[in-house]
């Protein structure tokens, strides 16, 4: 599976079987974690046993059942931290995608029991359910590309509208999608956050998206 395969296959779940993650898959993921950490500054922590994260009362008010492991979204508290944690952890969601696990970015559970490593200067911004889920899940409703789009130049090239097309399968928090895309006059890509409920963190997901929409667009159409 290609990442942008796993983007169009990729939804929130929130039921999970009771199976603990395969031995082999943790060492991938915790490869690409090492990875994704050093080139974002940050520190995404897994954790095996989920069991104290998400308990009864948070499960009921997120709607999730218990996942078995979850990925503690931590990293240097400055005025980037929320948008490099949702550009990187993304990174890592396409990947356990691939790798045919499941996921749910999770910004309410159980903080003061989650058993992450959090430095003086850190800070946990959000979690990530991790595990074999009981369905696929299913695509949430969008907005359409002529929603959150503007553009300048009445004319932007279809590798932006590949973007665009995977930034709108990004997930954002409770399905907000407060954000434009915007190609300048100047044939830049500009991303605005319109504000909201973890909105940072959510243009990180939707740069990501993104991204890969374009890279899939232009290895498929060599210039």
């Amino acid at each position: 599976m290609t990442e942008i395969e796993a983007v169009r296959a990729r939804h929130a779940v929130r039921s999970y079987q009771d199976k603990r993650i395969d031995k082999e898959l943790i060492d991938k993921l915790e490869a690409k974690i090492a990875e994704l950490n050093e080139k974002g500054n940050i520190s995404l922590q897994f954790i095996e046993d989920a069991s104290s994260t998400f308990n009864k009362l948070f499960n009921k008010a997120m709607g999730l059942g218990s996942a078995p492991s979850v990925i503690a979204c931590v990293g240097p508290d400055d005025d980037t931290l929320d948008e490099r944690i949702g550009y990187y952890g993304e990174k890592l969601v396409i990947y356990a995608q691939q790798l045919g696990l499941n996921t749910c970015w999770v910004g309410t559970f159980n903080r003061k029991k989650i058993p992450a490593k959090i430095g003086s200067n850190e800070k946990l911004v959000i979690a990530i359910a991790i595990g074999y889920g009981t369905t696929q899940g299913k695509q949430s409703k969008s907005k359409t590309a002529d929603e959150v789009v503007i553009d300048f130049t009445d004319n932007a090239p279809n590798w932006f509208k590949a973007g665009v097309e995977a930034a709108l399968l990004a997930p954002t928090a409770i399905n907000q999608q407060k954000f434009e895309i915007i190609y300048t006059k100047n044939e830049d890509v500009e991303f605005k956050d319109l504000g909201g409920v973890l909105s940072k963190v959510d243009i990180g997901i939707v740069k990501c998206n993104f991204e890969i929409g374009v890279e899939d667009y232009k290895s498929n159409n060599p210039e």
